[in-house]
């Protein structure tokens, strides 16, 4: 009796484990990736060419539109995507909290694509007054670094300020009210307060920060992946370069997916850094500094190495793309 129990049960586990095998195998042949209202991805989605190119290696490509970077890295973390775009703090923050998620490109920086903002007729004219003042941030995105260094570059503490911690569109809606002193912000939300509410640049990266726009893949899509990875970034470098020849163009097809009049495209378009690259050692420095100074202000819980998260193309990728450049 008990080995017919036995048998049975084995059965049924090996049909569990079937069954899981093929559940595997779909999700293998699709490339679920997560995009933010800005940047080459959005150009990438519009061409169409990148779902040409992968169904030749019979993958299919879905596209999940976030709100900002910690909510796309939360994606990834939780599996609900593959592969994402985010600035370079949002990373930090992921593997602090035990993503197991890997850097696989960076496009150039792009320090005027985020800032400090004011509203037009506030008094505050250096980022030292921020000192006791209410200032709007998304937290653990981009900004949130520029904030530290813009506060640290002045004399101040982080701890001198009062950060008010909502995503883009209530903090938008919280400067307008008047209810916070300033919002720290990126493109394109940032050049729509500039254009509509005559917003003031207190202070944007340049000079502060690099604002990496980082692409970052889930360890086991990567490592069970690479070919469709090594694609995937050559897609988005082909269109960067087409980005910096067709400025106009790129608006006019931009515009309607994010919703926003065509002058405020075009200034966020022109303000972002296109040319993916692989990840350099230099970047990999960069962002352990950006980790070191969250570890600092105990933001994060731990020392953590950037360098052991960052995945490592096939050899043809790399050297492919050490002749394109």
């Amino acid at each position: 009796m008990r080995t017919i129990t036995l048998r049975r049960s084995l059965a049924a586990l090996l049909a569990a484990a079937i069954s899981l095998g093929a559940i595997t195998q779909v999700q293998a042949e699709s490339l679920r990736i997560g995009y933010q209202k800005y940047g080459t991805l959005v150009l990438l989605k519009a061409k169409g060419t990148l779902e040409k190119r992968l169904a030749e290696q019979g993958v299919e490509v879905q596209w999940t539109e976030f709100p900002g970077g910690p909510q796309l890295l939360e994606g990834l973390n939780v599996g609900s995507i593959d592969f994402g775009v985010t600035g370079e703090t949002p990373p930090v923050f992921a593997q602090a909290a035990g993503a197991d998620l890997l850097y696989v490109a960076h496009e150039p920086p792009a320090p005027s694509g985020e800032a400090i903002l004011l509203p037009k007729d506030s008094p505050i004219k250096s980022v030292a007054e921020l000192k006791g003042k209410r200032v709007a941030l998304n937290k653990g995105s981009n900004v949130h670094y520029l904030l530290v260094r813009a506060l640290e570059d002045a004399g101040l503490k982080y701890s001198d300020i009062q950060p008010v911690y909502l995503p883009p569109a209530d903090a938008r809606a919280a400067f307008e009210r008047g209810s916070v002193d300033a919002w720290v912000i990126w493109d394109p939300f940032q050049a729509a307060a500039e254009k509509q509410l005559d917003a003031r640049t207190l202070r944007d990266g340049n000079g502060l920060v690099d604002n990496h726009q980082f692409y970052l893949a889930t360890r086991p899509f990567a490592e069970k992946h690479p070919q469709v990875i090594s694609t995937l970034v050559e897609e988005i470098r082909g269109v960067g370069e087409w980005v910096q020849n067709n400025l106009d163009e790129a608006t006019a097809q931009v515009q309607p997916l994010i919703g926003l009049p065509t002058d405020i495209t075009r200034l966020a378009v022109e303000r972002q850094g296109y040319g993916a690259s692989f990840i350099s050692p230099q970047v990999v420095e960069a962002q352990q500094k950006i980790a070191d100074a969250f570890t600092d202000l105990k933001l994060i819980p731990k020392k953590l190495s950037v360098k052991d998260v960052i995945w490592t193309p096939p050899a043809n990728a790399a050297a492919g793309h050490a002749h394109a450049h």
